[in-house]
């Protein structure tokens, strides 16, 4: 099928790869220029495990390109794509000008029948404003259709989340877009749940929201846990054995952060309250979120007593491993904290350091960034993990102790064993053990 993706950001990019990678022709659009530019060059402006690979592949066969020409990508098209962004406002709800400023576009430059698809997040109903832009600004009676088909991408994974998902929800209102969705997703008919567009928009919120609160009672019980002798990981695994719960997403330590999470979270509350829902559960799930890095800089303070002049090396500044994201990382609230004592500090992650010195500029005295976990170490009052990178797995933890000033580790993720790293002359916190 003839398909186009509006918007390059992850969602898109990693939209339109898939597609064309399932045998589509695909065209990518997007205003931004320079972006486009370099995409069509075969380089990602993200890093996403095994996606440039992908991209190159598809880039090469012919059936995958990239085009500012949005226009022309509308009139070539048969499915169009909606992957632009839907920002949270300060009040929680969704800043939808994006995705009016396509359904515009897509009015000016309806040619025939088309099905628009919203693959980005919104909030329920959006699809009746779409509908109505497009029926407003079009030339013409031209015929079209609105469904929707929510991404369920995780960052670190998202090549594999779309190549092989766990469902595939598409939302429609008439047979003939249901039957152009299902042909799109030919290859894995099997994993398709077909229902109206309002349940499928909400889904995407509700999957997220249950998941945030199930990481927030997590650790709600690590907070438990830490007043007696029990061992979170271990009541986590005790609860994960239950089939009912399953053990995703019951890690204690900093709490979610990222571009999903906190976003889809505050909308849900917002959509729900504006509709007269009492949405307190929410609140309070996002209460206990943002209260974990007061916990963790307790742990801190209970470490080094005074933190002004301490010097104190971080080791991981994305908000999850496998990705440069740092949009609402647990890493920045710390980072903050810090400073704000007098602390100094060293900094590394494997791919986050170009994104974070955006926000804390290096100056070498109360910032500075380190090529190595071993150089972030050096001379360090303490040593805290924020980001559970695997690399970290491996470090040696021996080396770590001989360059830190005061061999004292604090785990925000509950990635090393007490007992081994205790017998290894280290003072060891961490979140919900002892």
């Amino acid at each position: 099928m003839k398909i186009a993706v509006f918007g390059t950001g992850y969602v898109g990019l990693v939209t339109a790869v898939g597609l064309a990678e399932f045998g589509h022709r695909v065209v990518g659009a997007d205003k931004d220029t320079d972006k486009i530019r370099m995409i069509s060059s075969g380089k990602a402006p993200i890093f996403e495990p095994g996606l440039e690979a992908l991209l190159a592949k598809n880039l090469k066969s012919g059936r995958l390109e990239f085009s500012d020409d949005l226009g022309r990508a509308v009139r070539e098209s048969d499915v169009i794509f909606v992957c632009v962004g839907t920002p949270p406002h300060d009040d929680g709800g969704a800043d939808m000008s994006q995705i009016e400023e396509v359904s515009r576009l897509i009015a000016g430059s309806l040619n025939g029948y088309k099905v628009v698809v919203e693959k980005s997040t919104v909030p329920v109903k959006t699809s009746s404003w779409i509908k109505r832009t497009i029926s407003l600004y079009r030339k013409s009676d031209t015929p079209f259709d609105v469904a929707s088909n929510p991404e369920f991408l995780r960052e670190g994974s998202a090549v594999g989340d779309f190549l092989n998902p766990d469902r595939i929800i598409i939302g429609v209102e008439s047979e003939r877009a249901r039957d152009m969705l299902v042909r799109i997703y030919d290859n894995l008919k099997e994993r398709i749940l077909i229902t109206n567009i309002d349940t499928a928009e909400l889904i995407k919120h509700a999957s997220n929201s249950f998941l945030a609160l199930k990481i927030s009672y997590i650790n709600l019980i690590a907070d438990l846990c830490e007043k007696t002798e029990a061992d979170v990981e271990l009541v986590a695994r005790g609860m994960g054995l239950d089939p009912r719960i399953g053990g995703l997403f019951l890690r204690a330590g900093l709490g979610y952060g990222g571009s999903c999470f906190p976003k889809d979270v505050k909308a849900l509350t917002r959509i729900g309250e504006d509709l007269g829902v009492d949405m307190r559960l929410l609140r309070e799930g996002e209460r206990i979120n943002a209260e974990r890095v007061r916990v963790f800089i307790n742990k801190v303070k209970q470490s080094l007593w005074i933190l002004k002049d301490k010097t104190i090396g971080i080791l991981g500044l994305s908000f999850k491993p496998e990705t440069d994201d740092i949009r609402e990382a647990p890493s920045i609230k710390v980072i903050s904290c810090l400073l704000a004592e007098g602390a100094r500090l060293r900094l590394y992650d494997p791919q986050a350091m170009g994104h974070m010195k955006e926000m804390f500029p290096g100056d070498g005295e109360r910032v500075a960034y380190c090529t190595s976990p071993v150089e972030a170490a050096q001379g360090a009052n303490a040593l805290l993990l924020v980001t559970e990178w695997d690399e970290f797995k491996e470090i040696d933890l021996k080396k770590i102790k001989q360059v830190m000033a005061n061999p004292i580790l604090i785990d925000g993720r509950n990635m090393f064993d007490p007992p081994a790293v205790r017998a290894l002359g280290f003072e060891y916190s961490c979140l919900g053990r002892k």
